[in-house]
């Protein structure tokens, strides 16, 4: 090691570093030698001991390293401070503390201003490095300055110093759109090295940051013509390389078709290329079609059909296809293509041929059906699931246009068994469309297929859809019609783009495996260490400004809810969680903030009755909306008093339930019937249920969720069905419920969505509570409370209702509504007319003021209602209606 000769000081230190790992105390002594030739009047000396120092992983060596790396690192010599650049990285990965509290990283920052480009490319691999296995620190704090450095320093690198800086700069978002394009102005000479790695990062950074150009600008036009040529010389490297630029290729033809639209000649499949190279090359070629190309397109196309190589003929059979769907004015073309390639009669070519012609059908109905001849000639050819489903499809949706479409369907159902999945569903379909279109030759058909489905198939889905049809047909042909021979969505041209985030995340990791995979890296690094989600800059050109939902103005109404049942934004957030796991037993906490926002919503809690003036927020109130005849209030069960939640607060009161009402009818939810009222029983609330099972198949793993509701009511125990339910048998259950769950206000206000799933699948209603069941037992205010807080609320909150028809007196009303929590204050006779002052007070604490004049021998009240929540009282009216009539 003492030897002045460098040759034989490099063997040795290759030495050292081999054997360290296994005898770390032998290392030890080399310590020395290291701190002595980190001083050594050779510069490579003291570069091969600071580089070795980095290789030897002994965690007893690494802090006798310290001081020499420090000395390295300011040394005067720029390829002694590159190559302690880099060592710093290798520390940090076997002792991030100690670099951490040594400064060595704020030494790295500061060798991003070195003078030497070199030394300025290794600082910024290394703290690149150093960010990627810790991504929450801000290592790479890079601005206009520091950029601008980097860009000095990326003309004088060497090639792999060039691709550092570019990977670095691909990570900084611009301030601005002039930024933007001064940074792609020096980026762009990069596109013509010779290096393939250094054009793919520099194609990178200007993908990244053309997103922030506007297309209106002259220098974006220029930048689209500047990328083409580097990407189209990629293609004449060898293969491999080849093959890693297509992959990349078709990124960018997929986010900016505009680059390469011209260059469609380049993607022509040479005679040599491996199978790899032609698949890819066929794929970025159907992406690049359109009018303007076409015929050329499809000249090379039918060539490709005749080739030898079988999968690469597939392809560019389906490639034809491809192209139908995607210009219009070809479609025409493609199929008379299509056509004399089936008369060719090769059997893999008639098969893809017959596939890619049941998409154009669907994509251009009513127009080239007048081929379905020619492709009933090719019946016995078929062998391949695919083409044989494809081909049944045509049959089943043309059975029509075909005299024989019977004897054809029946040929494939001799073999039934034999077939795969994807064609026994196809021929079941089918028969079932022959059958709506010809019913009468075709009874013994339909019966057959129903009976293979369902009696003699092992296959979930090929029974439950053979049920599915039986009980359609057997049930209501209409409606079987209607559904089978509905009209089909046309396809749509593009169905294997990435998807567009995706493809945005990708666009950034241009030129790395990940661009090869088409995949994020998240989904194939093992473990995900230092895996950060990257995404385009946003547009900062263009004038769309997006509002954020927090900066939205202070007075924008929030959105309201619709009374139907929500699409699947809101309403699967909240309801779909039902499969995640078993129901939590035990009414499910809630935080305080939701608590709060239960009683601040609708205003005034009870805090308000006390402090006079503090009212909650005031809603306009809504439409005063009709009850309907089913509405929603439940029958008495005897267990509702199991499930005392409120620990007996209050007398035992009974109030109204309301005649059980089918809340699901079975034909929109798979055969299950769902009728239901809601109790209020001892504090408790519960939702009374009749579960019905009209289906055929036994029901079971039943689970209930509501969706949030302005009286936030939730399940506060799992639905619990004991047996499986079997076909045409009912089950009767009482699910406790209580006012804990997440509050957000309805339209109308008791509008309760909600969410049921079993092993079938989840169903969806709404229905409307009675606002009487959330009227709580201790609802009785004293006098003087009373009348202070009636002067209290403002005079605009009484709402005055009129109760027809009510034969009972004073006395029976007053009793009446005391069972349903409606409590008699104080009772006058002024002038000949009873006067009933009361009060109630709902679950979210809002109370309840009203006056009801009843007048001896008229069935006409008059009932006036205040509350610091208006919208409530029509609910409370609707209420009192309900009780008094019933």
């Amino acid at each position: 090691m003492q030897t002045d000769n460098l040759e034989l000081k490099k063997l040795v230190y290759l030495y050292l570093m081999n054997y360290a790992k296994s005898q770390p105390d032998m290392a030890i002594m080399a310590v020395n030698t290291f701190v002595k030739d980190c001083e050594d009047p050779n510069p490579l000396i003291r570069a091969l001991a600071v580089r070795t120092m980095g290789c030897i992983r002994v965690d007893k060596i690494t802090e006798y390293l310290c001081e020499p790396l420090r000395k390295c690192l300011k040394d005067e010599d720029p390829y002694v401070r590159k190559t302690a650049a880099v060592c710093v990285a290798k520390l940090h990965d076997i002792n991030a503390q100690l670099v951490e509290d040594q400064g060595f990283l704020d030494t790295l920052k500061d060798l991003i201003s070195d003078s030497n480009p070199m030394v300025v490319a290794n600082a910024v691999a290394a703290l690149s490095e150093i960010a990627e296995s810790h991504p929450s620190s801000n290592l790479l704090d890079l601005n206009p300055q520091s950029i601008n450095k980097l860009l000095t320093a990326l003309n004088e690198c060497t090639e792999w110093g060039q691709i550092f800086i570019l990977d670095c700069l691909a990570n900084y978002t611009p301030k601005d759109d002039r930024e933007a394009q001064s940074i792609c102005e020096r980026v762009t000479p990069r596109l013509s090295h010779a290096n393939s790695a250094v054009v793919l990062s520099a194609v990178k950074v200007l993908m990244k940051f053309m997103e922030m150009l506007s297309k209106d600008l002259d220098y974006y036009g220029t930048l689209l013509k500047k990328l083409a040529p580097p990407l189209v010389t990629l293609l004449s490297a060898e293969p491999e390389l080849q093959y890693v630029a297509l992959r990349n290729i078709n990124l960018i033809v997929q986010k900016r078709p505009e680059i390469l639209k011209h260059e469609m000649k380049v993607f022509f499949v040479k005679y040599n290329d491996p199978i790899y190279v032609k698949l890819e090359k066929l794929d970025i070629m159907i992406r690049l079609a359109s009018q303007a190309n076409i015929a050329q397109v499809l000249a090379e196309l039918k060539e490709y059909a005749t080739e030898v190589d079988v999968d690469f003929v597939r392809k560019a059979v389906r490639a034809i296809g491809r192209c139908a769907i995607k210009v219009e004015q070809s479609a025409e073309r493609c199929v008379s293509t299509l056509l004399d390639l089936i008369q060719t009669k090769v059997n893999y070519v008639v098969q893809e041929a017959i596939v890619v012609i049941k998409d154009i059908f669907r994509k251009y109905p009513n127009k080239y059906e007048s081929v379905i001849a020619t492709l009933c000639e090719n019946l016995d050819s078929l062998d391949e699931p695919e083409a044989r489903a494809a081909m049944i499809w045509i049959v089943g949706e043309y059975a029509e246009r075909i005299d024989n479409a019977d004897e054809l369907l029946e040929s494939f159902l001799e073999g039934f068994h034999d077939e795969s999945t994807q064609v026994q569903l196809q021929l079941l379909t089918a028969i079932v469309k022959l059958f709506l279109k010809k019913p009468t030759e075709t009874q013994e058909l339909v019966q057959q297929v129903l009976s293979l489905a369902t009696q003699d198939s092992d296959n979930p889905d090929l029974r439950d859809r053979g049920y599915i049809y039986w009980r359609l047909l057997s049930t209501d042909p209409v409606a079987a019609k209607e559904v089978v021979l509905a009209e089909k969505p046309l396809i749509s041209e593009e169905t294997d783009l990435i998807e567009p985030t995706l493809l945005d995340e990708l666009i950034c990791y241009i030129g790395t495996l990940a661009s090869v995979y088409h995949k994020p890296p998240s989904a194939f690094v093992e473990g995900g260490r230092g895996v950060v989600h990257k995404s385009l800059p946003p547009r900062t050109a263009s004038n769309e400004s997006v509002e954020s939902p927090e900066t939205a103005p202070a007075g924008a109404p929030s959105n309201e809810q619709p009374d139907v049942i929500p699409t699947q934004g809101d309403l699967l957030g909240d309801l779909l969680n039902l499969d995640l796991g078993p129901p939590v037993s035990g009414p499910p906490l809630a935080t305080s903030s939701v608590q709060m926002g239960a009683v601040d919503l609708l205003g005034g809690g009870l805090d308000s009755l006390v402090c006079p003036g503090i009212g909650g927020p005031n809603f306009v109130a809504p439409p005063a909306a009709a009850v309907p005849a089913n509405l929603g209030a439940p029958m008495g069960s005897g267990l509702s008093d199991l499930f005392d939640l409120t620990s007996g607060v209050g007398t035992l009161s009974g109030s109204y339930v309301a005649p059980k009402a089918v809340w699901l009818p079975a034909m929109k939810a798979k055969g299950l019937e769902i009728s239901g009222t809601f109790t209020r029983q001892v504090g408790s609330i519960s939702m009374d249920l009749q579960l019905t099972n009209k289906a055929l198949q036994v029901m079971t793993d039943f689970a209930i969720q509501f969706n949030r509701n302005s009286f936030g009511l939730a399940p506060a125990a799992p639905l619990q069905v004991h047996a499986p339910l079997s076909p045409n048998q009912s089950v009767e259950i009482s699910l406790p419920l209580n006012t804990v769950g997440s509050v957000m206000k309805m339209e109308p206000l008791n509008n309760l969505q909600v969410a049921v799933k079993n092993n079938i699948d989840v169903f969806y209603f709404s229905t409307l509570y009675p606002l009487h069941i959330l009227f709580v037992e201790d609802g009785k205010m004293d006098r003087q409370m009373f009348l202070a807080t009636w002067k209290d609320i403002p005079n605009e909150n009484e709402a005055q209702f009129q109760i027809r028809d009510c034969p009972l007196n004073a006395e029976a009303v007053s009793s009446r509504l005391q069972s349903s929590n409606i409590f008699t204050v104080a009772k006058r006779n002024v002038e000949g007319q009873d006067m009933l002052y009361q009060s109630l007070k709902l679950t979210n604490g809002i109370w309840v003021l009203a006056e009801l004049r009843i007048q001896p021998g008229n069935p006409n009240f008059t009932l006036s209602l205040k509350c610091r929540a208006p919208e409530v009282s029509q609910h409370v009216y609707q209420a009192y209606e309900t009780i008094l009539k019933n």
